[in-house]
């Protein structure tokens, strides 16, 4: 097993869950049947993320894009959600539950269980595990910026004072902190319109292993190829050194 180092753990973790489809592709199986083994990896790397002591956990769960994927495999998806939330998993390891995204285009079914599933995880302080469900990065910093002019409209706000901390306070990750790493699983090399005001210092992680294969000796081993590497910020390496 992967030996890590406890004081470089990352804070947080992004995970881009990307290959379900083409698993189940290649066992012969339809793409339905690779969203359901998904549900089980998510299930995995959630509780590893908590034993590992991972603070933030984000899943790209279901983009903006995906509306037009075909209409069957978006129900099965969205009947899979309601199903697999499964409350027991985050109050047995003390998981605080959050959403991001548009979720007005959900159906109501799905929205009022996300809502509640927020509210009764509420008050856990272990991890937060925050799924990014019809989310895209264009449309939160569309939807920021819509925010803070009409706040220049109403005299609440000088276009002048406007600056990063101000577009970071209304997007809809105000509650968290950048991730520190982003996984993507499935082989591609893009992050895919996926937290991209956020993830300006992230480090980057791409495995060819598709999201069902990926496990918790996978997640140990994204850690450690992080812990290797050095987090300048736009200093120099000397810099950093002398600053540890």
């Amino acid at each position: 097993m992967q030996q890590l180092d406890n004081s470089r753990r990352p804070a947080h973790v992004a995970i881009i869950m990307d290959g379900n489809g083409r698993w189940a592709k290649a066992k012969g199986l339809p793409r339905t049947a690779g969203h359901v083994e998904g549900v089980d990896t998510v299930k995995k790397i959630t509780e590893e993320a908590t034993r590992l002591g991972i603070k933030y956990l984000t899943l790209y769960t279901f983009s903006t894009e995906n509306w037009n994927r075909p209409v069957e495999e978006i129900e099965a998806l969205m009947n899979l959600i309601l199903v697999n939330l499964e409350e027991e998993i985050f109050m047995k390891s003390n998981v605080r539950f959050r959403v991001i995204g548009e979720l007005e285009r959900l159906p109501k079914s799905v929205q009022e269980r996300l809502k509640g599933c927020i509210e009764r995880t509420s008050a856990n302080t272990g991890m937060t595990m925050v799924i990014a469900l019809s989310y895209s990065s264009r449309w939160e910093i569309a939807r920021a910026a819509r925010l803070i002019a009409n706040e220049v409209k109403d005299g609440k706000l000088n276009a002048e004072d406007i600056t990063e901390e101000t577009i970071g306070t209304h997007l809809t990750t105000d509650f968290m902190p950048d991730p520190d790493l982003l996984i993507r699983t499935g082989g591609e090399l893009r992050i895919s319109n996926y937290l991209l005001w956020q993830c300006a210092y992230s480090e980057f992680y791409f495995t060819n292993q598709y999201w069902p294969d990926f496990n918790e000796e996978s997640l140990r081993d994204a850690i450690a190829d992080y812990q290797q590497r050095q987090r300048r910020f736009g200093k120099t390496g000397e810099q950093v050194t002398d600053e540890e």
